[in-house]
């Protein structure tokens, strides 16, 4: 296994035991949050399970697709999209100044460009794969 794929999936399964412990933070210990602040944080984990499984997805497929370097910039984005997107909620609501939550739709591109490399980079190597 290549050490970029190490490093990523090493990424996706911290990246995934924080979501279950923010999912945890979330269900007991954020009882004063209000109704949106809550829906904002739930939405922060949601969103770190999706990609931290899609990373570990996109990581192996990578690993089997070396020639393609889209595909690992995809991933590199998702890890990107994770920390700007997740974090940035996290952060703010557990007080970071509001200018902190301005990463989120930053973070929300990163996610979206990243899987549409991961997508460009598969269909190059499968028309390439072609006789």
């Amino acid at each position: 296994m290549s050490t970029q794929a190490r490093w990523l999936l090493c990424f996706a399964g911290l990246s995934l035991l924080c979501a279950t412990a923010g999912g945890a933070v979330g269900s007991h210990v954020l009882t004063g949050l209000d109704e949106r602040g809550l829906r904002a944080f739930a939405s922060a984990v949601d969103f770190q399970f999706y990609h931290g499984l899609g990373l570990i997805a996109v990581t192996l497929v990578g690993e089997r697709y070396v020639r393609s370097g889209a595909i690992w910039l995809g991933a590199w984005l998702l890890a990107l999209g994770t920390v700007l997107f997740c974090g940035s909620i996290y952060a703010t609501t557990f007080g970071a100044p509001d200018f902190v939550g301005s990463a989120a739709p930053i973070g929300g591109v990163a996610f979206m460009a990243g899987w549409l490399a991961f997508a460009v980079g598969v269909w190059h190597n499968t028309r390439s794969a072609i006789p």
